[in-house]
């Protein structure tokens, strides 16, 4: 099901929809600073499963990161932030970026394995984060990617709708998003490792 959402101004009549199919368990599809991404609640067991066989993968492989509402709340999450690694996502977040940082003793249970390490994002787009903030905990997430093998991600909701409109409870069109993934930074270990540039300019946080 196609639902028009406000990119700046959501409706709260249409957040409360999309609350309670997360609530419920259920992934829907949300638009974010890059691309649209599967989400669900990171407290779902079911809905983190159902991700997971989108994505062709067990839950433990699926390499789903979080979206967190800010550097606060991802403090549950991730362990052993030092101040240079923190100094770096305060400057970056909200926005176009993925860290990867330790993983706390909560990441095994909602993610069912032993991972030492999480992507966290703090979207700079009002629909992921009143979703988040709502919801009280993070959303479990992993890009949507086109079937056509030029196009690695589909800009326009309407499309998606047509690719995975069956195996998803709600696809949110807050208007067309971007067809660059965030930029990845590893700080897990200390110093910062650029996994994957995207959209995000590495001049701006590094």
């Amino acid at each position: 099901m196609l639902l028009e959402i406000h990119p700046t101004h959501p409706e709260p009549r249409k957040l409360k929809q999309a609350l309670e199919a997360l609530r419920d368990g259920a992934v829907i599809v949300c638009p974010t600073d890059t691309v649209h991404a599967f989400v669900c609640s990171a407290h779902s067991a079911r809905g983190i499963e159902a991700i997971s066989k989108l994505k062709g993968a067990k839950p433990g492989k699926a390499g789903l990161s979080l979206i967190c509402a800010d550097l606060s709340q991802l403090s549950t999450y991730a362990r052993q932030v030092d101040t240079a690694a923190f100094r770096i996502m305060k400057r970056a977040l909200p926005g176009p970026y993925t860290f990867i940082l330790q993983a706390s003793a909560e990441i095994p249970k909602l993610f069912k394995n032993n991972r030492r390490t999480v992507g966290i994002r703090v979207p700079d787009h009002a629909v992921p984060q009143a979703l988040v903030r709502e919801l009280g905990h993070p959303l479990a997430a992993a890009s949507v990617h086109d079937a056509d093998e030029v196009l690695d991600h589909t800009a326009q909701a309407e499309d998606i709708e047509a690719q995975h409109g069956h195996h998803v409870a709600l696809v949110l069109d807050a208007g067309p998003c971007g067809l660059e993934p965030s930029t990845v930074i590893d700080l897990s270990d200390g110093e910062p490792q650029v996994l994957r540039e995207g959209k995000g300019p590495l001049a701006d946080v590094l």
